[in-house]
């Protein structure tokens, strides 16, 4: 039979409800300084923050509990209550963390006294509970009351108006019209944010991270957001919103492919360079196909259409009549023979004088 109580299971459970004051702990154990009610004093000359004891944190399965592993460390912050138990027990120096305490601060930090945040940073709120306001969605008849800040930014910064390609009719050279593609513009998907507490799960860091899985009955949503604004978003019919507000590189090794079964619209405010086979591997093509009663349109507002091959030939087949309209001179310069071929006729108006040169000219040969 075991005798001796002296150690923490048999010594009794001396527990402790606080605030932590202080979590840079310098063995970087996520653990945290926590100033005990009915314990210690809130006299900080009397009880410094740096003489409260470190306390260590008890973390879920899904956290880290060794090499690394899971969440660490614990998101507990200057100002936040805790409760918890002493291991040593009745000599109350070995502190353990069980949990945090959320509440309605009745006031705002005063970095004088003890159980406050010595930073004066934590709680942002007075009489408003710890509660994310993105979980919370407080309204009183209609709109939301204290939205949260992302939610307000997001609703004001959303984009509408995007033109896509507008290519205008105009006249081939046989005298038909090319017929117009009129551009349009898209927006931004409205914000479907529409959260009914409690089923808004919400995470949000000390720099404006959040992560949100939302379950509300026909507004369900996944949307995570880094604090300069790049995000994205699931609404509840399964479109997809992209927000990035730096550059985006993608790098991927192996094979990529895309089906796009609707539309595709692409408008870009800069350069676009595409670079092909920069390997020069044999048969790597660069292949477009457009299916039937469908044009290839390209118009350039004001510029020059360039078409260069540095070793290889131009070939173009064209299944009906090739039409050529030229507004200004039409010049040719053929380094080699130049051969035609016409099975019909051939009929060639000239407004001006003709000139033709050569060591010899054939009219009938």
């Amino acid at each position: 039979m075991i005798t001796d109580k002296n150690f923490a299971g048999r010594n009794g459970f001396f527990w402790f409800t606080g605030v932590v004051e202080d979590r840079h702990d310098p063995q970087y154990l996520g653990r945290v300084r926590v100033r005990c009610i009915g314990l210690h004093t809130n006299d900080k000359m009397e009880l410094p923050t740096a003489d409260l004891p470190w306390s260590q944190v008890v973390l879920p399965t899904t956290a880290a509990g060794i090499s690394g592993l899971g969440q660490s460390p614990s998101f507990l912050v200057e100002g936040s209550w805790v409760f918890g138990y002493f291991r040593d027990g009745e000599n109350m120096q070995e502190p353990v963390v069980l949990g945090s305490i959320p509440g309605r601060p009745f006031e705002l930090s005063n970095t004088d006294k003890g159980f406050y945040d010595p930073n004066g940073v934590y709680p942002k709120y007075k009489d408003e509970v710890d509660t994310n306001r993105l979980a919370v969605n407080l309204k009183e008849d209609g709109p939301e009351t204290n939205p949260h800040l992302s939610l307000t930014l997001r609703r004001s910064t959303r984009i509408t108006g995007v033109a896509t390609a507008d290519f205008d009719s105009t006249t081939a050279a046989n005298g038909s019209s090319m017929a117009a593609s009129d551009g349009d513009t898209f927006d931004q998907v409205e914000i479907p944010y529409a959260a009914v507490y409690p089923y808004n799960r919400v995470f949000e860091s000390e720099s404006g991270h959040i992560m949100e899985y939302d379950d509300t009955n026909g507004h369900e949503r996944i949307h995570q957001r880094h604090m300069s604004g790049t995000s994205y978003e699931i609404s509840p019919d399964g479109t997809q919103t992209e927000i990035i507000k730096g550059d985006h590189y993608t790098f991927t090794k192996g094979k990529r492919q895309a089906l796009i079964e609707g539309n595709c619209d692409v408008s870009i405010d800069g350069r676009h360079k595409l670079y092909l086979n920069k390997s020069g591997t044999l048969n790597n093509h660069y292949d477009i196909q457009i299916g039937p009663n469908a044009n290839i349109n390209i118009q350039v507002d004001k510029g020059n259409i360039n078409v260069v091959t540095v070793d290889g030939n131009i070939n173009v087949n064209s299944g009906g009549d090739y039409n050529v309209k030229v507004a200004g001179n039409y010049t040719t310069a053929i380094g080699g023979n130049k051969v035609e071929t016409v099975s019909g006729t051939k009929t060639s108006t000239t407004t001006g004088a003709v000139v033709h040169k050569g060591s010899t000219i054939d009219l009938n040969p």
